[in-house]
């Protein structure tokens, strides 16, 4: 199953179920969110209204207001190539145990949001990948049960200022503003029967393929990383658990191998387009953003 959340003309926030390219209410739902935290995917299934046309509502991300967004670094190549990129080599940690940061749900955009520059940056870049949403909520889960925990499946896109990133990073902590000021999600979130394995990647910056890549290049599975997320804290439904960049899902990625000329970072009036199979897609206008407010006088 492929649900949705979308806005109406009158601004109301409903979910919805796919049937091919026709969307269909589920009437008295409040939000995906409540569908999911008490089982009732299935029942709202069999209740849906009479299909709507998808281009008469706004999409939202599925989850609108999810309570946490853990986002992992699970693809080797990724790994390898962008920790070059910045004159690093993998520390052999990485292969030990996974890692994530928590980003910002507030900030949390649809499938064809427009995203601004975050202020003061002039290296924006896309990540392409793959989050799971939590259905069931649990605390030192194993791998091998993880599975039961998870609802669904969305595409997923992690943006990055790298200068901002990289300069504070330097004082020992972060990722904060090179990664708090947007990501986004959508177009749906698929059930885990629906998930393809195998499924492809692609991005594309203004028409141009750039990124190429396949979910089972994971070098750390959706269930190892829940298992680590829950290790000693909850995780609940409606959490989302981001895969990472695929390899060569970024353009961070590109450049190092190709050249920052062949692949600049993104501007103001680019299109990027990020897709992955069965999950749909994601097409993000760049804009404008503001200039950064001083935090000291001169």
């Amino acid at each position: 199953m492929r649900w949705s959340t979308y806005r109406t003309s009158d601004g109301d926030e409903q979910v919805g179920l796919w049937r091919g390219d026709r969307l269909h209410p589920v009437p008295g739902a409040s939000s995906l969110l409540e569908l999911i935290a008490r089982e009732r995917l299935a029942t709202a299934a069999e209740e849906v209204g009479e299909a709507i046309d998808p281009g008469t509502v706004t999409l939202l991300p599925p989850i609108p207001r999810p309570p946490s967004i853990r986002d992992f670094m699970a693809f080797e190549e990724h790994v390898v190539t962008a920790s070059a990129a910045i004159g690093l080599t993998v520390d052999p940690l990485w292969y030990e145990q996974p890692c994530f940061y928590f980003t910002n749900p507030s900030s949390l955009r649809g499938p064809h949001d427009e995203v601004p520059v975050p202020p003061g940056s002039g290296a924006l870049d896309y990540e392409l990948e793959i989050a799971a949403v939590i259905g069931r909520e649990g605390r030192d889960v194993a791998p091998a049960d993880a599975g039961d925990h998870i609802a669904g499946y969305v595409l997923f896109c992690d943006w990055s200022a790298r200068d901002l990133q990289g300069t504070e990073m330097k004082l020992n902590l972060g990722p904060a503003k090179g990664k708090d000021f947007a990501s986004s999600c959508g177009p749906w979130m698929v059930t885990p029967d629906e998930l393809v394995p195998t499924a492809a990647m692609a991005a594309s910056v203004n028409d141009r393929p750039c990124s190429a890549g396949r979910l089972d290049a994971l070098y750390w599975s959706f269930a190892q990383m829940i298992a680590y997320a829950s290790r000693g804290t909850r995780v609940v439904p409606g959490d989302l658990i981001g895969s990472g960049t695929v390899g060569t899902g970024c353009l961070l990625e590109l450049s190092r191998v190709h050249g920052s000329d062949a692949y600049p970072w993104l501007q103001p009036g680019d299109h990027v387009h990020l897709e992955a199979e069965g999950l749909g897609a994601i097409d993000a206008g760049i804009v404008p953003g503001p200039d950064p407010i001083p935090l000291k006088e001169a």
